[in-house]
Parts: structure tokens; C-alpha cells; sequence
């Protein structure tokens, strides 16, 4: 048992502690939990766990004890995970009856049940931005993340329009092969002026960038540590790579250091992960801070900044020029395309050593297809436009501060939002949450739900981006609906 725990958490194993809780001292999270119990399933079979007696405050003790008590009579450790020749698993071939997929079908079925209307799959038509059309009608639309308005700017437009004549919809290879086109190339070099490296890799998906870079560049014997609220992306990076994951509290640099101290020294290569504006949260790391544990310990670094490219900085080019920090501090900046920068896609930048490997040899860049030359030339025309109309800047940050100072003056709760323009209201309970969108939707503002698991139940909210397309009077007259239908709901409770 605590091998397997040692193999989990990444502290040796006569490190470990009885006492120590499997949560709060040995930091396991969610997807950890399961990867401890399946391994200690898979070296004792037979083994039964009933799986609602775990519990956050459970000690390492107390599961040992439990493992040892709930182990099938006369059953005994083994190395292999190979079911014995006797027992035989039931097959599942029926998707419609996977449990998993039944079990999704009785949350959507339950909220209609009470009345709720799914916010989901809304149909938008029309272009988004401040406003959206939802069934015909417009709606104030804070659902969606063109920060800047590029998409769909005049400028943008034209240019892809121009790509498309030029290159046609589809660059029809892999850019390895013979899918390469100038616009490519040309749009990894803004990026890497933008974010003040020598270069940059464009991907044909955000989430698949950071999949397939994190995946690739570690392996088994190595390390990486993210924050607890890293993004999906992250997390299916790291489960590829069969690294050991070690997620660290949120925007704790000092807990960061004292993780690091503990077992560093165990890995040969160690990835510290962090986001530059958090998309739950709309908080911000403190990166030079951040910056000084990853040197102290002599790991890599990597920022998504997916939230704060065209967000932060003096000319939108993300949380390093914030904090004007020496951008070759961090080996990687990975990052989208698809929100001010009016695109899809994904991109990392960094040394020219780095991205010649990654363009060489990343399965998620040689084996796909490039970027199509449309998307390319959206995201290349957004970075010239928000370099000349930095106005545009100045109409995000005025929107998000007062969308913020608003909602703080109103009493509602926006939790750690700062300075960025992704602001939470946080209701603390899904089908409240639920029916307050729906309500917000009855009075023509458009906002989504964000739910458990997305977040923790008492964590529900409603999240809310704010655009440099906003208007005042859109701001005041949605906070304004915000408050009123909160205020009802707390009536009714």
C-alpha cells in the first residue's frame, strides 16, 4: 500500500506517515485517488472498497487498515494486473448501456424534471460578440471570449477571406509534408514577437497543443507539478506522458517550494505548470515569484496563457509582459488562438531549439494536419490589428473594472477575480445556478452555468467575459438583472 501511494503522491516511501491525510498532507486530488486505488486493486485482486467510504480527512492509517480488512479472503499481493485464468469480466458492448453514459442521461433527465431548461448547445447565430441571437431574439451575449472584438472585425475578415482565394479552406497535409504555407510561418513569427521569444509552433487545437507538448517532452521518471486548477488540457498532457503529477494549491508559490524541496531530488526532469489568467477564476499568478522556485529547483516551466494572450500586458502580449519578466525564464508559453486572437488553434512559443524539436518530431503536429490557412490568417490579422488599435485594450480593461467593481458593490460574489475580465458569481449550488441563467436568459442576457465537476458544488457559478464590445449601459443594466434574480432566489430558498 504505500508503495503505491509513494508512487502516486512521488514522496519516498519511508517518507510517509501513518497520520499523514491522503488529501490534505500527501495533496491527492480527485483523478490521484482513483490512480491509488486502481493500483492497489490491480496488486491485490479480490480487493473490495466500498467507494463511498473515502473521505478528504482519511489518513494514510486508515487506509491501509481499510485496504487490509477489505481484501478478499486469502487473496495476496502480486506484480501482475492479469486476472486470474478462473475469472472472467463481463463485456461491455452496448454504448447506450455504459454506465457512465446512462448515468449522464438521468443528470440531463433530472433537471428537466425540475424545470430547468438545459443551457447547453444554444444555437448563436450571427457573429459573437457584445450581442448574440439565441432562438431569434438578441441576447447581451458574456459567453463567449472574443475579448477584443476581432473576431469578426473588418480586418479579420478580409484577411481570411483573402486566405481562402489564395490557399483554398484546407492546407490538405501535414505541414511536415507538404501542407506548409507563408501564412504559417508568418503567423509564428508575430506570435513569437508578441510574446518576446525567438520562436513558435502553431497547432490545429488548443487543447490538443498542450496534450501532445506536455505528453511528449515527459516520460516516465520525471515530474510535473501543475496548480490545482489546471486546465483539462493540462491534466490529459500528464496522464499521457506517464510522468508522476503532482498537482500543488492554487497559486501557492511557498507551498510550490516546499513540494519541490520534498522530492525533487527523486525526478530527472520536472515541469512546473501554471496559467496565466485562470478561466474559472479570472485570477493571475504571481509569475516572478513563480519564476524563482522553478530556478531554485532547476525544473522547466511552462504558461498556458490561453486567457491572458491579448488580455494582459501593455500591448495584449500576456502575463509575461505584465510582469516584464526575462521571457527566457520559461522555456514554454503555450497558449490559443481561439480567444482574442479570433482563430483556433494552439501555439507555443519559446527557444528555437524547442520548437525545432516540436515541429520535427510532436505526434500532435507531425501526424495532423497543419492549421487551415483561414484560421492562420484570422489569428496573424488580429495580432497586426490589436497592435494598431490598442484602444481596444484600454475598452477591455475599463469594461472588466467595472463590471467587477459592480458586482463587488452589489454583494455579489465574484471570488478571486482581478484584473482580467473573466468574472464568476459564484451561487454555491448547481440547480440554483441552473435556473439563475435561465432566468438571466428570460431577460435577454446570455451567460452559462459552470457546474460540478467543472468546479466543486459549493463553487457553482456563472462566468461571465467581459468584452471591449461591451457597453456601459450593457454592464450596469446586466448586473443590475444579476442582483435582482439572485435576490429572488435567496427569497425562495
Amino acid at each position: 500500500m504505500r508503495t503505491e501511494v509513494a508512487r502516486v503522491s512521488g514522496f519516498p516511501a519511508a517518507a510517509l506517515k501513518s497520520t499523514q491525510t491522503i488529501v490534505g498532507d500527501l495533496g491527492f486530488d480527485s483523478i490521484m485517488i482513483t490512480d491509488l486505488f486502481g493500483g492497489v486493486s490491480r496488486a491485490f485482486p479480490g480487493l473490495v472498497v466500498e467507494p463511498n467510504w473515502f473521505s478528504p480527512n482519511r489518513t494514510l492509517g486508515e487506509v491501509i487498515e481499510h485496504v487490509t480488512a477489505s481484501r478478499a479472503p486469502g487473496s495476496r499481493r502480486t506484480v501482475t494486473a492479469v486476472p486470474e485464468p478462473e475469472q472472467t469480466v463481463a463485456p461491455e458492448f452496448r454504448i447506450a448501456e455504459f454506465p457512465e453514459v446512462q448515468a449522464l442521461a438521468a443528470r440531463l433527465t433530472s433537471a428537466e424534471g425540475l424545470g430547468v431548461t438545459n443551457p447547453y448547445f444554444l444555437v448563436n447565430d450571427g457573429v459573437t460578440r457584445d450581442t448574440s441571437t439565441i432562438g431569434g431574439a438578441e441576447v447581451v451575449n458574456f459567453s463567449s471570449y472574443n475579448y477584443l472584438g476581432m473576431s469578426g472585425h473588418p480586418a479579420v475578415v478580409s484577411a481570411v477571406q483573402d486566405a481562402v482565394a489564395r490557399y483554398g479552406s484546407s492546407c490538405s497535409a501535414s505541414r511536415l509534408l507538404s501542407g506548409e504555407k507563408p501564412v504559417h510561418r508568418e503567423l509564428e513569427a508575430e506570435l513569437a514577437g508578441l510574446l518576446g521569444t525567438e520562436d513558435a509552433i502553431a497547432l490545429v487545437s488548443g487543447h490538443a497543443t498542450n496534450v501532445t507538448v506536455i505528453g511528449h517532452l515527459l516520460g516516465e521518471g520525471d515530474l510535473i507539478i501543475h496548480d490545482s486548477l489546471a486546465h483539462d488540457s493540462i491534466l490529459q498532457g500528464c496522464a499521457l506522458s506517464g510522468a508522476t503529477r503532482r498537482p500543488f494549491p492554487h497559486n501557492d508559490h511557498v507551498a510550490l517550494d516546499a513540494l519541490l524541496t520534498a522530492i525533487r531530488s527523486q525526478y530527472r526532469r520536472v515541469l512546473i505548470v501554471i496559467e496565466g489568467v485562470y478561466s474559472q477564476d479570472g485570477d493571475i499568478p504571481d509569475l516572478p515569484a513563480m519564476i524563482a522556485v522553478k530556478k531554485k529547483h532547476q525544473a522547466l516551466m511552462m504558461v498556458d496563457e490561453a486567457h491572458s494572450i491579448g488580455v494582459l500586458g501593455a500591448t495584449g502580449g500576456g502575463i509575461g509582459e505584465h510582469f516584464d519578466v526575462d521571457r527566457d525564464d520559461v522555456e514554454l508559453w503555450s497558449g490559443t488562438m481561439s480567444k482574442a486572437l479570433a482563430g483556433c488553434g494552439g501555439y507555443v512559443a519559446g527557444s528555437a531549439e524547442l520548437i525545432r524539436f516540436l515541429k520535427y518530431t510532436a505526434p500532435g503536429f507531425v501526424y495532423s494536419v497543419g492549421m487551415t490557412p483561414m484560421n492562420a490568417a484570422a489569428s496573424l490579422a488580429a495580432i497586426r490589428q490589436m497592435r494598431a488599435e490598442p484602444e481596444a485594450l484600454d475598452r477591455l480593461r475599463r469594461n472588466s473594472r467595472l463590471f467587477l467593481q459592480l458586482a463587488t458593490d452589489a454583494g455579489i460574489d465574484t471570488g478571486d477575480s482581478k484584473d482580467t475580465p473573466v468574472i464568476p458569481c459564484i451561487v454555491g449550488d448547481s440547480l440554483r445556478t441552473l435556473a439563475l441563467s435561465n432566468a438571466l436568459l428570460r431577460r435577454g442576457i446570455n451567460v452559462n452555468p459552470i457546474l460540478y465537476p467543472a468546479v466543486p458544488e459549493d463553487l457553482a457559478r456563472l462566468r461571465f467575459f467581459v468584452t471591449s464590445c461591451h457597453t456601459e449601459d450593457q454592464i450596469r443594466s446586466t448586473v443590475a438583472a444579476l442582483a435582482d434574480e439572485l435576490a429572488t432566489l435567496v427569497a425562495a430558498a
